[in-house]
């Protein structure tokens, strides 16, 4: 099993800055892609931003605003996001996939963390 444990959700007024961080541990042997989604009220889950050993990916929504950074060493995905705006906020969940000890995918989900932007 892998875990996912996130941290630096909080409230933040607008144009402030917050910084996410998820630690993935248990039974992993290598991670593929580590990322950042979203949840508003009432609203689908979206893909915030992602990176892969060759790549990342941002929202059209977030691009220059929010950077997202990884440690292999550590199994950890960090997101920086600066500039914030009200329709930032969400619960942001960390997401992590790749092969377990066992050489079986895994697709985990953190428990989410919430960011709110508001004076």
């Amino acid at each position: 099993q892998v875990q996912l444990v996130e941290s630096g959700g909080g409230l933040v007024q607008p144009g402030g800055s917050l910084r996410l961080s998820c630690a993935a541990s248990g039974s992993i042997f290598s991670i593929n892609v580590m990322g950042w989604y979203r949840q508003a009220p009432g609203k689908q889950r979206e893909l915030v931003a992602a990176i892969s050993s060759f790549s990342t990916y941002y929202a059209d929504s977030v691009k220059g605003r929010f950077t997202i950074s990884r440690d292999n060493a550590k199994n950890t995905v960090d997101l920086q996001m600066s500039s914030l705006k009200p329709e930032d906020t969400a619960v942001y969940y960390c997401n992590v996939r790749g092969r377990d000890t066992g050489f079986t995918t895994f697709d985990s989900w953190g428990r989410g963390t919430q960011v709110t932007v508001s004076s």
